[in-house]
């Protein structure tokens, strides 16, 4: 495989969870900055489309990520929040009886057991990259034994080769870091304490710039799915990859879509 498996700090079940939710609030800017929640939902409506669902469950959410952005553009749609390990500030700020349309399930859902999950489009935004190949491949042949539509979108791709990835590091590192700085100022809503681990003590600035590099190598390049999805193919289930584009056809990340194309015998 091309990916490569660079450590990331979210990874770590000892990583703090006050550093997560700043984290991933850069995240969703980073995405709305870069055009991506446009095309994810035109993405997003294609599987609603084709599998006959009204419910979108993300699987891998975190403490949040951009899917309550993406439903927003899709009126009627449900959005159903999970992670193997709920973020508890995450439940309780998503679920207000005011916005019932979205909420975040307090049980663990396994993104490797889709069967186990809410019915509706399988969702894994910017997160399948955290997945080494046995994980990743039991989520894909989750999806296709149990005919689950599921759509994994990477903000980027892995185009770089690795020692070039190194060579330029250092200075990759610097550029996010001072990135992030200013990303703060679009996070909505915007904490003390954001603000307090952004510009007194700069760890959140540090640890995005680390976690997001670390990412690139860790994407799995089309030929890395080709190889998790061998032997994953049937009549009644088809897989689907490329590149996702905008409206003016620039690139905007990369995809896999997998949906059910009959009633199984």
């Amino acid at each position: 495989m091309k990916r490569v498996h660079v450590p990331e700090l979210m990874d770590l079940r000892w990583f703090p969870s006050a550093l997560r939710a700043p984290m991933t609030n850069l995240i969703v800017v980073l995405a709305r900055k870069m055009g991506a929640v446009p095309v994810l939902a035109g993405l997003v409506e294609r599987a609603l489309a084709q599998s006959g669902a009204k419910r979108v469950v993300d699987l891998g959410s975190g403490s949040g990520g951009s899917m309550p952005e993406v439903v927003e553009r899709l009126p009627g749609v449900e959005l159903v929040m999970t992670d193997k390990f709920p973020d508890r500030g995450a439940v309780e700020r998503f679920n207000d009886p005011s916005r019932p349309s979205v909420r975040y399930a307090r049980e663990s859902v396994d993104a490797t057991d889709l069967a186990s999950a809410p019915a509706g489009v399988k969702t894994m935004v910017n997160c399948f990259h955290h997945m080494r190949p046995a994980q990743a491949r039991a989520i894909l042949a989750s999806a296709h034994r149990d005919r689950q539509p599921i759509l994994i979108y990477e903000l980027t791709d892995n185009a770089v080769p690795f020692p070039l990835w190194l060579l330029f590091l250092p200075l990759s590192l610097l550029l996010v870091f001072i990135t992030a700085l200013f990303f703060t100022f679009a996070v909505r809503p915007l904490t003390l304490r954001q603000l307090a681990l952004t510009f007194v003590v700069p760890i959140v600035p540090l640890c995005y710039a680390w976690d997001g590099q670390a990412s690139m190598p860790r994407i799995y390049s089309f030929g890395d799915l080709d190889e998790l999805l061998a032997g994953l193919s049937s009549d009644d289930y088809v897989w689907e990859k490329g590149h996702a584009t905008n409206a003016a056809g620039k690139k905007k990340g990369i995809y896999l879509l997998g949906l059910p194309t009959a009633t199984k015998a």
